[in-house]
């Protein structure tokens, strides 16, 4: 498994080989400047796209919104500058895609390239410089989004991890949460009925009321509504839930003022 500083490292040292001066990336003349080609394609929805080493190839899933085919090709680039994972493609000792006989291994690089296209797409010195002495709210990931040229999950991971104000991401369907994302201080990381939604909750809401009218804006919810381990001081303890859905996915980010 590779450190995050030495990928992180390998995401600037690319920044700096083009002279990047700002926001966004221009990621498809950095992906060409690496001699890669990209092919396009007009695939099914669980497709986003995949690198081809023996082809210098990028193939790309052009019915993936914008946003989303950017980071699909920063995703595969890092599959190609990590040497690991080029070499590894280029003689099947790993596979580009999951498989249930070797999913740790998937996950692993899937990881890896996600964190690379993550520092490329959001280089750390700008983008903290981006939200410096800002207030938390979701207009300020939505503006930032915008400004890299990524989605809105990308961002909330990014500021996730590096961000000056803790938030927790939350990801489900059909009622049961998939997985979560929190910063390293927030104040808590176990939700209080996992793997179902928490019902009293803007997201639970959404699910088990069937109420459409608190989606997409800032909610206020407590501590007890959405996690589990909460002691009886804080029951009351003030948070902010923006949900936005989609059909039966949601995604909700969580934060305390």
């Amino acid at each position: 498994m590779l450190t995050k500083k030495f990928i992180r490292d390998k995401a600037r040292e690319i920044l700096n080989e083009f002279e990047v001066q700002g926001p966004p990336v221009p990621i498809r003349e950095i992906v060409e400047g690496h001699a890669l080609k990209v092919e396009e394609f007009m695939g099914p929805d669980n497709e986003d796209g995949a690198l081809i080493p023996q082809r210098r190839c990028i193939r790309l899933n052009t019915r993936k919104p914008q946003t989303r085919q950017r980071f699909t090709l920063a995703h595969e680039l890092g599959h190609y500058i990590i040497d690991s994972h080029r070499i590894g493609l280029q003689e099947g000792i790993l596979q580009p895609h999951p498989s249930l006989t070797n999913r740790i291994q998937y996950d692993e690089i899937e990881r890896e390239a996600d964190y690379f296209a993550s520092c490329l797409l959001m280089p750390t010195v700008q983008f903290q410089k981006d939200f410096f002495n800002k207030r938390f709210s979701f207009e300020l990931l939505q503006g930032l989004s915008k400004v890299y040229h990524v989605s809105l999950t990308a961002c909330a991971f990014r500021f996730a991890e590096i961000g000056n104000h803790p938030i927790m991401i939350v990801y489900s369907e059909d009622g049961m949460v998939k997985w979560t994302k929190c910063s390293d201080t927030f104040p808590y990381y176990s939700l209080l009925s996992r793997p179902k939604v928490p019902p009293n909750t803007v997201m639970g809401e959404y699910f088990y009321k069937d109420n459409k009218t608190d989606t997409f804006k800032t909610e206020q919810v407590w501590a007890i509504d959405w996690f589990g381990n909460v002691k009886e001081n804080n029951i009351t303890r003030k948070f902010y839930e923006y949900c936005f859905p989609y059909r039966s996915k949601v995604l909700s980010i969580i934060w305390e003022k």
